[in-house]
C-alpha cells in the first residue's frame, strides 16, 4: 500500500524515471513484485527488480524464507520485532541512491512511514536524516531522500492513496504470502485498521476477519 502509493504522489509532485524492487528472499515478495510491475507499467515508467540473495542466505529474520513462522498480532506488539530484516533499508537505499545518480534523478521515494517507527529502526526520521545526508554527501548530484510519509499513519497513506487513484486491490500487503492475505499477521492487521480509520472499503480478500487486535503498550525501542 504504502510503496504503490508513494509511487502515484511522486508521479504528481516530480517526474518519474524508474522503480525500483528489491528480491531479497521475503516470504512475499513474489506476491508484492508483480503488482509493483503492474502499477510500473499502468504509469509507463521503467521497472527494475533488484536480486539480493544474499539477504535471505546470511540475514536473521521471520520475514525471510529462512526464518521462522511469521508472528501473528498487532503490528506494533513486540513479538514483531521478528520480522525486522537487519539494516535492510539502508542496503537498499544506497542502491538506489547509486541507480539515481547514474539515470540523472535528483531524489528518490521511500514510503516509510509513522506505524513502522515502533518496529523498525530504520524507518525512524532519525535514520532517515543520517542516511539522506550520506546520499547527499557521497553524491556528485547531491542525491535528495524524500520521505513524503514519515509522519503519517497507514490511515492517511490510504485516504491519500484513495485521492490519488490508486486500486488497492492490485497491492499486496501480507508477510506470509499466501495466496490471499492472512487477516493476522501484524501487516495485515496495519492495512484492516488503515481502510476503517480512512473511512474506506477495503477491497482485499482475507483469510481470516476476526476482532482485531488491541494497540499494545508501548515498549522501549532499545
Amino acid at each position: 500500500m504504502d510503496s504503490v502509493t508513494a509511487l502515484y504522489w511522486a508521479r504528481q509532485e516530480h517526474e518519474v524515471v524508474a522503480v525500483l524492487s528489491f528480491d531479497y528472499g521475503s516470504k512475499h515478495n513474489h506476491r508484492e513484485l508483480p503488482f509493483a510491475a503492474e502499477h510500473a507499467a499502468r504509469l509507463g515508467v521503467r521497472h527494475e527488480v533488484i536480486a539480493l540473495d544474499f539477504v535471505n542466505r546470511l540475514f536473521a529474520s521471520d520475514l525471510l524464507k529462512s526464518g521462522g513462522a511469521i508472528p501473528e498480532g498487532h503490528y506494533e506488539a513486540e513479538n514483531m520485532r521478528r520480522t525486522v530484516v537487519p539494516f535492510r533499508n539502508a542496503i537498499m537505499l544506497s542502491i538506489a541512491c547509486g541507480m539515481a545518480e547514474s539515470v540523472g534523478a535528483e531524489g528518490l521515494v521511500i514510503a516509510a512511514h509513522d506505524g513502522d517507527h515502533a518496529i523498525y529502526p530504520d524507518c525512524r526520521e532519525e535514520f532517515m536524516r543520517a542516511i539522506g545526508e550520506a546520499m547527499r554527501l557521497g553524491t556528485y548530484a547531491k542525491v535528495k531522500l524524500l520521505r513524503p510519509f514519515i509522519a503519517l499513519t497507514k490511515g492517511r497513506i490510504a485516504a491519500e492513496g484513495a485521492q490519488l487513484g490508486v486500486d488497492f486491490a492490485r497491492t499486496w500487503s501480507c508477510y506470509k504470502g499466501g495466496t490471499v492475505h492472512c487477516g493476522k499477521c501484524g501487516t495485515c492487521v496495519e492495512r484492516r485498521e488503515a481502510f476503517m480509520a480512512a473511512g474506506l472499503p477495503d477491497p482485499t480478500e482475507y483469510a481470516s476477519q476476526d476482532t482485531l487486535p488491541a494497540k499494545p503498550k508501548p515498549f522501549n525501542h532499545g
